[in-house]
Order: structure tokens, then C-alpha cells, then sequence
């Protein structure tokens, strides 16, 4: 049947095959979103799944209750692909969890996008190096969707961006903000310097100047903001492949903050003085 202007299926089966793409979401080897099985994106509730529908990432296919159905409403217009309805007890059978949020879109993985596509008209990158976890790396993509970041790079040792949890925290954004991974790291650095940014590399040495220092005099520049690994923070070799090392000023004898929130306020930092 057709309703909201896309094909209805209606799936009583938790084994049907036509569900193949959302089967086993949790498992640790047989998930679709593994790049290496189907490597699939999932997004999961109507936020993302909107958001999936306005990004680069086709959907293939959609899973939810009729209630999630009627809330997309108009958003499916004109997709092409199937919503297979069913309860959520069906839905349960098939992702291997109650799923709260009650509608599921699957999408292929699109073309990788390079560094330099990503750096094109940008104004305020994050770069990411060693950033494994995650729901830290989901963080990062919807802090820098809300202030004013327009692309990521990540550098060596970072978690897989389309993971289905990185995507759910993320809120889908990181489906809509560009990312590209680069090929030689640190050395595509000197990509970023040649296309006039500046390097901050966030760090947690007291001695170096604070973020809001280094932020001044920036508004008109192209800025790099670089973040590494919970714990480790950057490696040694990228901070010194940076312009400058930064820090956020702390109290109380913490050293550091969550790579998230140390990010996000760098982004604001930049976009407050950027505006």
C-alpha cells in the first residue's frame, strides 16, 4: 500500500529477510553497520532519520511502528525505498533490543570525501586524533553542527563516524557534517597551513596560553581546532605540527575535561569571536 506518499509493507515476521538490514544491531559481529560485512548506516528515531533524509546518505529502507510513520509524515515524499511497518514486538525480535524510539532507516555508505573537499570553503575545522570512543566522537559532530564548525578530519586511531551509536549521539549530525579521513597523518597537516588555516592544539600543559588568548586576533583567519584522545590527548609529533598549543583554564585540581566538552568550547570560543 501507499501512505505518505512511499510504500507501506506490512512485516509480521521477525524473520523475514527483507529485514536484514536492521538484524542483530547489537551484535558485536554480525551488525549491518560493521564496514566490514554489509557496512551500512543506520539512523535511529525521526530526528536522525530526517536528518539522514536530508544528507548525503540514501535510505535503502525504513523499519518503524505506524506511529513513527505518521510523525515522518511528508518527510518521506518522493523516497524511494520501502517502510516496513510492524509492531514494536516485532521490531524488538529483530534488532535484539527494545527500541525506544521506534523507527529505524538503513542507508549505504556514501563516497569517502577527501580532506581537501572537506577544507573547501571552510572557515573553522576540528581535527581528531585518536578520538576512540563512541559516544565522545557522536558529541563532537553535534557540538560542532551547533557552533559553527564545518567539517572534521580525523587524524590516526578515531572511531568509525557511522557507527550506529556515533550517528544516534551525534543526533545525525554526523551525517550532514562533512568529515574526511586523512591519508597521511600528521603530514596532511601541512594541507590545512597551505590553504591559509591557523593550528590550535588543545592541550592541558598550564604553561601554554589559554584558549581565549589564542582566539583573539583570529576572526578573520581559517582555524583548525585540534583534539586528541581521552587520557592522551594529542601526540607529542601533532602538537608540534601545530601553529600554537592551547588550553582551557581549570579549577579545583582537574587537569582536564571530557575531549566533548573541551571541544565544544572551543567551537564556541571561535564562533563567539567569529561572529
Amino acid at each position: 500500500m501507499i501512505a505518505n506518499n512511499v510504500e507501506v509493507v506490512d512485516v509480521t515476521d521477525p524473520a523475514d529477510p527483507r529485514l536484514d538490514d536492521f538484524r542483530d544491531l547489537n551484535s558485536v559481529d554480525r551488525r549491518p553497520d560493521l564496514p566490514s560485512g554489509k557496512g551500512l548506516v543506520i539512523a535511529e528515531g525521526v530526528l536522525v532519520v530526517q536528518r539522514m533524509l536530508a544528507s548525503r546518505f540514501v535510505p535503502r529502507a525504513l523499519l518503524g511502528t505506524d506511529r513513527r510513520l505518521t510523525e515522518l509524515g511528508t518527510d518521506l515524499a518522493g523516497l524511494d525505498a520501502p517502510f516496513y511497518r510492524a509492531s514494536a514486538e516485532v521490531m524488538a525480535d529483530v534488532v535484539g533490543f527494545h527500541l525506544n524510539r521506534g523507527v529505524l532507516a538503513s542507508a549505504s555508505r556514501a563516497p569517502e570525501l577527501t580532506v581537501p573537499h572537506v577544507l573547501d570553503g571552510a572557515r573553522t575545522v576540528a581535527v581528531l586524533e585518536g578520538v576512540n570512543d563512541h559516544e565522545n566522537l557522536g558529541s563532537v559532530f553535534r557540538n560542532a553542527a551547533g557552533l559553527g564548525v564545518d567539517g572534521v578530519i580525523f587524524g590516526s586511531g578515531c572511531a568509525d563516524p557511522l557507527y550506529r551509536r556515533a550517528v544516534r549521539v551525534s543526533m545525525g549530525h554526523a551525517l550532514l557534517v562533512p568529515f574526511a579521513k586523512a591519508a597521511n597523518w600528521p603530514g596532511d597537516l601541512e594541507l590545512l597551513r597551505d590553504q591559509g588555516f591557523r593550528l590550535l592544539a588543545m592541550t592541558p600543559d598550564p604553561t601554554v596560553q589559554t584558549l581565549a588568548q589564542a582566539m583573539s586576533g583570529l576572526a578573520e583567519q581559517r582555524v583548525a581546532i585540534l583534539v586528541g584522545a581521552e587520557g592522551p590527548g594529542l601526540k607529542e609529533h601533532t602538537m608540534r605540527a601545530s601553529d600554537v598549543r592551547v588550553r582551557i583554564p581549570m579549577s579545583r585540581g582537574t587537569d582536564s575535561l571530557n575531549v566533548a566538552t573541551a571541544a565544544a568550547l572551543a567551537f564556541y570560543e571561535r564562533d563567539r569571536l567569529g561572529r
